[in-house]
Formats: structure tokens, C-alpha cells, sequence
């Protein structure tokens, strides 16, 4: 099929997206298109290249019963959805026939609750459409049967080009590309706000080619993509922005090319697992990553398959922000207040989600979580900054964000999580506040011991106010970018419980009218320590803890208040920690403080000051501050800065 009749049936299907008098150059949206460019224009298997329904029959439809009998019609058909179509039941996978081009009439046009499943069928278009919410709600893992929601399905299937299209909030996977699908392209699309992007393979052969190009993958965790046992993966000019766990992996014999692609914010944003796994990547950005980028072997020659031309990677957010997903753009209206549950009541059913949401805000908002057992894991990224989560119970106890990754365990493509990837709850913008929940790593250490961080905070301003933070070893880690960066942290009326060094790290962190919990590891000896600061020498505001109880189900003397913690042995980690005005139990060892690492306590900067309790002592093991002293070690001084900050004012 010629170009021309390609673009004579894209202009058909839009005719709600343009003026009627329009000229064919006029009418196409920025970044459209009159066919795909990479291997869905390529011919193979008696097939040309793809142009979908054209030539075909131009229908309208406005209702799941309309749009399923004419995406499985025998003839070639162009259709056209208009308005927002709710999937029954829910999750359900709408089969697709060949010869379909499935095209969104104008903005509002959307798949909600379901999507589209093309099996052993070829030549087909999904364009300037949005796929959205098929998530089952507390099934973050994708682990449950009924939750194996996809967006787009696609099984042994060829020449099949989706096309400004969004697809967020699935159950599973927002792409599955499986069983020897080929000659596939994927461009000026959005992924977003989900667990999994785009799982290529699933096959012992290695068959599949694919191209995808000017693409945002946004708030996602894990395949992004995940390319298996893959002939030729192109992607190039794509945006992978605020990923938790991986970016672009080759796996087993995959020949994957990655090419001036931008990554901001992506965790191993490329990873060559097995020993047959082939990656190039060129004229890439990497701004805010970590961990692996890997370059193995020669993989494929792309322009020796087709033609293209790669914008400058720097070019990238800015061209993919303005132009993909469908067009003209239209954001949903996000409101002051947005609600978080498990039962439906919500506008969303996962945290990640809600906060994805947030990038359209114009203002402040608020997310309301119901009560229940969130499990998920949650990262608030730099771009979702001011944001306040609060819990919708009567308690904290009522609504809990829990997940249980350890931070010595492996990932399965090797490495360990680390601190940085263990937490269930980070933290990484500024001026976010976090009401009445509890925030939960369920990871039972007596499997294997190790750190599993219930919260990190990396940004400034952090708020905590009658939350509860439960985990074993290093519950909390108050940290900061760099040590040249302060972080704030005020805690207020919170609850934190753990064993080993479970308030730890560089950042500035003030617990008022709080209970610090030391749980019973069952060695009354040493039942662990309650602080490992690591505050550079340059910052004189590490951990100050005022009016609060230190409390525990542990032996009598058997719990330290804390030891300096000097991470790579740098001499230039001076904890500091003020205890004051605070009532210490008997748990409480008489010499509470130690060494670690071989660095002595007496190094550190380690004071207390008027506590009570049977725990509560003054001797040569315990420096204590003068009246005089203790005037500059308040919340104030440790917090107000030059911003004058006074997050107690916003407390309960």
C-alpha cells in the first residue's frame, strides 16, 4: 500500500482533529505522521508494510459493543472511537483482526478498564488513542491471575504500528510483545504510571524486530523495556524519566541498539544480562542516573534495514513533552484534592499512580489515602515536589504502604538493592508532607540478616506528621544528594521502630513528640543501637531529638543510643546527635554510645541534655550539654535556616 492511501485513511479517521477545509498539510498534528518509520515499514512475510485499515470501510463507534464487533470484522476497516468506552468485565482484552486501523476521534477518545489483544494477526494500526486504568487494585506485583491487564497484547503477530497512543494505570504490563511477533513499531507514545512498560520476547527464538522511537516512559519500575531473545530492538530519540528499578535490558541472545535517547532519573538505565546479550548505545543523555550502563558487542546495523533520522538527544524531552501521546493533548482536570482506595471509591488505586497524576497539577494538592494495605513500592520523584500524602484513618495504623526489599538482596540481572533501592517509601523532591500513615518494609530479617529501609528522604523540607515507620535494621535514613547538600527532615508526633542502626545517615533530622521504639532481637548483650549518624563535619545540625520517648520490649541496659557511622571509612563523617528533654527507658545501656568501624564514639559529636527515665543518666560516658549550650541546639536551629522554615506551625 502506497503512502498516499496510508495518509488518505489517517486523514479520514481524523477528520474531528482538524477544520474540515484544512489542506492534507495542514491537518496532521505536530509529529504525525502518513506511516510508521523502523520495522513496521519494512517489508516481510508477504506483507509490504503496515498501513492497517486503509482502503477499508471508515465506521465510528461510540460504545465496547460497537468497538468489539468491528476490531474482529473480517474486512479491512478503519475505526474510529470517539468518547471514553469502560471495558466489562473488567480487564478484559479486546481481540483485534488484521486489516484494522483503531484511531481515536478526536481528544477524550479512550480504552478504560481493558485493552486490546492482537493474536496471530497482522497489518494493524492503534493510533491517537489512550489506554488507561486496569489496574486491580493491591496487586502492585502483577502477580495475581486476574490482574494480567495489558494494555496491548500482541502474540505472533506482524506489521502492527502503535502511534501517539497513552497508555497508563494497567494491571500488568502496558506493552507484552510475545510469542515471535514481528516487524513492530512503537512511536510518539506515553507510558506512564505503572509497574511494567514494555516486555519484548518471551520466546526461545530470536525473531522479533522492533523498532520504537520518541517515546515517554515516565514513572514506571521495571521493562523499560525488557527486550528477550530479540533479532533487532531499535530505540532511539526516547525519553525514560523517574524509573525505579531498571531501564533498557538485552536479555539472553537480544541484539538491542539504543541511540540518542535521553534517561533523567533511571536506575541502570542499561543492562546487558546474559553472557549472549547484545547492547550498543550512542549519543545518549544520561542526566540523574545510577548503576549500570552497559555497552556489549556489535548488535545490528539499523540504517542498514531502513531509513530514519535521530533528533539531538538534548532535543528529546522537550520535542516529546510537546508532541506524544494522542493530539491535540488533553490533561485531565486535576482537582485540590485527590483520593487514593483499594475498593474503587478512589480516583486512583495505587500511590504511584496518584502522584503521576500530580505532574498536571497547576497547585497544591492533596492526596487522600483510604484505609487498607497498600503494597507498593513508592518513590515521590523531584518533579512531584510540594505534594502532601495523608492517611484517611482514624490511626496510622489504618492505612499502610508496605513492601519487603532488602537492601543485601540481589537483583535478579545481579547487584544488590542498596539503600538507595531497598526503601518502600522515598523521598527524593522537596516540600513534601505525610500525614498519618504507616510506612512499612515487611522484609523478615531473620531469613538473611540486612538493612530493609522502611523511608529514605533525599530532599529538603521533608514533613512527617503522626506517621509510623516500622522496619528492622535501618528503618530511616535521613539522607541528602551530596554532602555539600542539607536535607531537613521535621518529624512530629511519629513513631519509628526498628533494631540496628534504624535512624541512620547524613541528613538533618528532628524527631519532636516522638516514641523511637527498639524492638527485642533476643540478645540482651546488645539489642542493637538507635542511631548511625553520619553528619559531615562541615554541617553542625545532624539528629536532634526532643520531648520524646525512647521506649522497648528489650532487656534492661542492652540498647545503645547510637555510634558514628563513617560510610567508606570517610574521616570526614562526624556524627552529631542531640538527645535532650526526653525520657529514656531502661533499655537504655548506661554507656550508650560506641564505636563502629574502629572510629571511637568520643570523636563523635554525641550529647545529651535534662532526660529523665530509668535510662536517663549523667556520667563520663554520656557528655551532656550546658544551659548554655543547649540554647543552640533547638528544633529552630537545626531546621529555620536561611529559608526560615517552621514546618512545626503545620502540625497537628
Amino acid at each position: 500500500m502506497h503512502a498516499s492511501r496510508i495518509l488518505a485513511a489517517v486523514l479520514a479517521a481524523t477528520v474531528l482533529l482538524v477544520p474540515a477545509t484544512a489542506s492534507a498539510a495542514e491537518a496532521a498534528p505536530p509529529g504525525w505522521t502518513d506511516g510508521p518509520v523502523g520495522f513496521a515499514a519494512v517489508a516481510g512475510n508477504g506483507v509490504e508494510t503496515t498501513t492497517g485499515g486503509a482502503g477499508g470501510k471508515v465506521v465510528t463507534v461510540s460504545t465496547l459493543a460497537d468497538l468489539k464487533a468491528s476490531a474482529i470484522a473480517a474486512e479491512p476497516l478503519v475505526i474510529r472511537v470517539r468518547g471514553s468506552i469502560s471495558v466489562t468485565p473488567f480487564g478484559d482484552m479486546i481481540p483485534v483482526g488484521s486489516d484494522k486501523t483503531i484511531i481515536g476521534a478526536g481528544p477524550g477518545a479512550e480504552l478504560v478498564g481493558g485493552g486490546f489483544y492482537l493474536n496471530q494477526v497482522h497489518n494493524v494500526i492503534v493510533r491517537n488513542l489512550t489506554i488507561r486504568d486496569s489496574y486491580l487494585a493491591g496487586d502492585w506485583d502483577g502477580k495475581d491471575s486476574t490482574n494480567d491487564n495489558d494494555g496491548l497484547r500482541i502474540d505472533t503477530s506482524h506489521h502492527v504500528w502503535i502511534d501517539h497512543v497513552k497508555i497508563e494505570r494497567v494491571g500488568d504490563g502496558a506493552i507484552d510483545l510475545r510469542k515471535d511477533s514481528d516487524y513492530v513499531t512503537l512511536s510518539w507514545s506515553v507510558i506512564g504510571d505503572s509497574n511494567k512498560a514494555l516486555g519484548i520476547g518471551w520466546t526461545a527464538n530470536v525473531l522479533t524486530k522492533f523498532t520504537a522511537h520518541h517515546n515517554w516512559i515516565r514513572n514506571t519500575f521495571q521493562r523499560n523495556w525488557s527486550v528477550d531473545n530479540t533479532a533487532a530492538a531499535h530505540f532511539y530519540n526516547n525519553y525514560l524519566q523517574n524509573i525505579g528499578h531498571y531501564g533498557t535490558m538485552s536479555r539472553n541472545a537480544a541484539k538491542v541498539v539504543v541511540e540518542n535517547s535521553y534517561f533523567e532519573r533511571v536506575v541502570d538505565p542499561l543492562i546487558a544480562k546474559d553472557p549472549a546479550s547484545e547492547l550498543v548505545e550512542r549519543g545518549n543523555i544520561f542526566s540523574g542516573t545510577s548503576g549500570r550502563r552497559d555497552a556489549v558487542g556489535a548488535a545490528f546495523d539499523p540504517a542498514a534495514a531502513y531509513a530514519y533520522q535521530a533528533d539531538p538527544a538534548a532535543a528529546v524531552p522537550a520535542l516529546i513533552r510537546a508532541q506524544a501521546g494522542p493530539q491535540p493533548a488533553r490533561s485531565k482536570p486535576l482537582g485540590r484534592v485527590i483520593t487514593v482506595a483499594l475498593d474503587g471509591t478512589g480516583d486512583y488505586a495505587s500511590l504511584m499512580a496518584a502522584l503521576g497524576a500530580t505532574r498536571d497539577r497547576r497547585g497544591p494538592v492533596t492526596i487522600v489515602v483510604k484505609p487498607g494495605h497498600y503494597r507498593e513500592i513508592v518513590k515521590v520523584w523531584q518533579d512531584m515536589s510540594g505534594v502532601t500524602i495523608v492517611g484517611a484513618g482514624r490511626t496510622p495504623a489504618d492505612v499502610v504502604v508496605d513492601y519487603d526489599l532488602a537492601a543485601g538482596a540481589e537483583k535478579f540481572y545481579g547487584g544488590t538493592w542498596g539503600s538507595a533501592g531497598s526503601p518502600t517509601f522515598s523521598v527524593l523532591g522537596d516540600d513534601v508532607t505525610v500525614r498519618n500513615l504507616t510506612l512499612l518494609n515487611s522484609y523478615d530479617e531473620t531469613v538473611t540478616p540486612s538493612q530493609a529501609l522502611a523511608v529514605r528522604t533525599v530532599g529538603d523540607r521533608a514533613i512527617f506528621d503522626g506517621t509510623r515507620f516500622v522496619a528492622d535494621q535501618d528503618t530511616f535514613k535521613p539522607d541528602s544528594p551530596n554532602r555539600d547538600v542539607v536535607s531537613r527532615v521535621y518529624l512530629h508526633d511519629c513513631y519509628v521502630e526498628g533494631d540496628v542502626d534504624f535512624i541512620y545517615g547524613r541528613g538533618t533530622a528532628v524527631f519532636e513528640d516522638c516514641e523511637i521504639f527498639s524492638s527485642d532481637r533476643g540478645t540482651p548483650a546488645n539489642n542493637g543501637y538507635v542511631t548511625a549518624a553520619s553528619t559531615s563535619d562541615d554541617n553542625p545540625h545532624g539528629f536532634l531529638f526532643t520531648r520524646s520517648r525512647f521506649t522497648s520490649d528489650a532487656a534492661a541496659d542492652s540498647v545503645h543510643l547510637g555510634r558514628p557511622w563513617h560510610p567508606g571509612g570517610d574521616v570526614r563523617a562526624i556524627a552529631q546527635v542531640v538527645i535532650r528533654d526526653s525520657h529514656l527507658g531502661a533499655h537504655i545501656k548506661t554507656a550508650p554510645w560506641t564505636e563502629m568501624g574502629g572510629f571511637p564514639w568520643q570523636e563523635a559529636r554525641f550529647f545529651e541534655y535534662r532526660n529523665t527515665g530509668p535510662g536517663a543518666a549523667v556520667n563520663e560516658n554520656r557528655p551532656q550539654l550546658t544551659p548554655a549550650q543547649a540554647r543552640d541546639f533547638t528544633r529552630e536551629d537545626y531546621l529555620s535556616g536561611d529559608d526560615d522554615w517552621q514546618p512545626w506551625r503545620y502540625c497537628r
